[in-house]
């Protein structure tokens, strides 16, 4: 009974780190560039030394590393509509079950201890620090914080600095030198006072002595999964997008331009003191659902939704959030959006690459 047991929950969790290892190596396998000339010189030095050359049937790993190194030489756009091509949501809604597979009380500690130790997770930062606590691997991603470990500031969450700054030319830049249009990001907005010659980004503020600022942060299968109010401010409209699950790794957002709008995600707007407030919660790979906690009706990666729609909800009241509220959590990891309207001189104390916790400030005015 004992190794019955064993057996079948060992499966298990060799499912849940084989999808995981699955990710990474279509990160991998994306970032893969062999250019030819070096390609030329690696063939070429396989021959070094060999007064005849063999045939390839008497050299395998030869063989094998002309293969790999010529399936390399496709064109990326090619390697990318591949990648594309992959079921990322029938893949993740799969990871999401597996996520809820209660594991036994004795396999616990070792299965979490090894995820802590791979990723760097601080878990003295945790509500319970007791791993015996968590039934699931779903339960240990979405930890909760000690009430005090984190001052109440500005952050929305754990993660690291991608990209900040002005918006541009209704441009916003998810990495470095690779853009996105804001308006597919957020959808069509509906303003009264909106002219012809209004750019997207115009008809965002409400004053004219304001700008429009931006802050990409992304979230590693190690960090705090929850995400909070990154200020006092009022949300007006949830905007669902269904969509792809790629994974948001820096390394692929610079190959897949427009990664964040082919991507799912949840758009939450309203209005904070100093006009437009936008948070955005995009989904990844393996992430198994986006919740929200004060919208019960939300409900992500589901196979009724087709890619290329949004599903809006008002708050006809409001919803009100206070400064350091939580507000919703993520399945493994994923990726936030600010977009804010502040006063022109307001200036960000941040750098790119930057490790940002929950409650630390993003900048000053």
């Amino acid at each position: 009974m004992f190794i019955h047991v064993f057996e079948e929950h060992s499966s298990v969790i060799h499912v849940l780190f084989s999808a995981h290892l699955i990710s990474l190596n279509v990160v991998i396998a994306i970032r893969l560039q062999v250019p030819r000339l070096a390609l030329r010189r690696r063939l070429s030095a396989l021959k070094g030394g060999v007064s005849r050359p063999a045939t390839w049937r008497h050299r395998p790993i030869s063989f094998l590393c002309y293969i790999l190194s010529v399936s390399a030489l496709r064109p990326l756009a090619s390697r990318v509509t591949l990648y594309r091509s992959f079921p990322t949501r029938l893949l993740s809604r799969a990871w999401g079950r597996l996520n809820g597979v209660e594991l036994p009380t004795w396999l616990r500690k070792p299965i979490y201890s090894l995820y802590i130790w791979t990723f760097g997770v601080n878990m003295q930062e945790a509500a319970v620090e007791d791993l015996h606590h968590y039934r699931n691997l779903g339960e240990f991603f979405r930890r909760r914080l000690k009430p005090a470990v984190r001052p109440l500031c500005a952050s929305s969450s754990d993660g690291r600095i991608l990209h900040f700054g002005r918006v541009k030319n209704s441009e916003v830049e998810q990495v470095k030198g690779v853009t996105y249009s804001l308006e597919n990001f957020l959808g069509p907005q509906n303003r009264r006072d909106s002219s012809s010659s209004s750019s997207f980004r115009d008809l965002l503020l409400l004053s004219p002595d304001s700008d429009l600022f931006h802050v990409v942060v992304y979230l590693a299968p190690g960090d705090y999964h929850c995400f909070h109010s990154p200020t006092d401010w009022k949300v007006d409209l949830r905007r669902h997008f269904p969509g792809s699950l790629m994974s948001v790794n820096p390394g692929v957002a610079r190959w897949i331009k427009e990664l964040f709008c082919l991507n799912e995600r949840v758009v939450l707007t309203g209005q904070w003191q100093h006009g437009f407030f936008s948070l955005t919660a995009v989904g990844a790979t393996n992430v198994g659902s986006i919740r929200i906690y004060f919208d019960q009706e939300l409900q992500t990666n589901m196979p009724r939704y087709s890619k290329g729609s949004f599903h809006d909800r008002s708050y006809i009241t409001n919803k009100v959030l206070k400064k350091g509220e939580a507000m919703g959590e993520f399945n493994l990891g994923s990726t936030i959006v600010l977009l804010f309207e502040a006063p022109k001189d307001f200036s960000f104390n941040l750098h790119p690459g930057q490790r940002i916790r929950v409650g630390e400030g993003l900048g000053s005015l």
